[in-house]
């Protein structure tokens, strides 16, 4: 397993934005394919972008396309969420997840990801 650390959640209105971070290493971002879940009250997780270290491939959910972008800085060990016109049904905790193979990314589902981080609260109000 490897650590994952999430930052950047928040309470925000409807239509703003935040942006997640989750600091992983230069070795996780390199091999791992990683990605962004979430999990709402009462509901399953549910995967909401990710990422392959090796081809560049990327996922994201029907309901977020448009609005959110996953990016990551291999020098840096860092994977973002950027999150822009948000969405009361957007709240939820948001969880980074890394796993190898990379290709576990195309389709981005969490029981292929078994390193997770602690979560972070995002919070949209209407």
């Amino acid at each position: 397993q490897v650590q994952l650390v999430e930052s950047g959640g928040g309470l925000v209105q409807a239509g703003g934005s935040l942006r997640l971070s989750c600091a992983a290493s230069q070795l996780v971002l390199n091999y791992y394919a990683i990605g962004w879940f979430r999990q709402a009250p009462g509901k399953e997780r549910e995967g909401v972008s990710c990422i392959s270290s090796s081809d560049g491939t990327i996922y994201y959910a029907d309901s977020v396309k448009g609005r959110f972008t996953i990016s990551k800085d291999n020098a840096e060990g860092m994977v973002y969420l950027q999150m822009n016109g948000l969405k009361p049904e957007d709240t939820a905790v948001y969880y980074c997840a890394a796993d190898i193979p990379a290709f576990i990314a195309s389709s981005c589902k969490d029981e292929d990801f078994g390193s997770w981080g602690q979560g972070t609260q995002v919070t949209v109000s209407s």
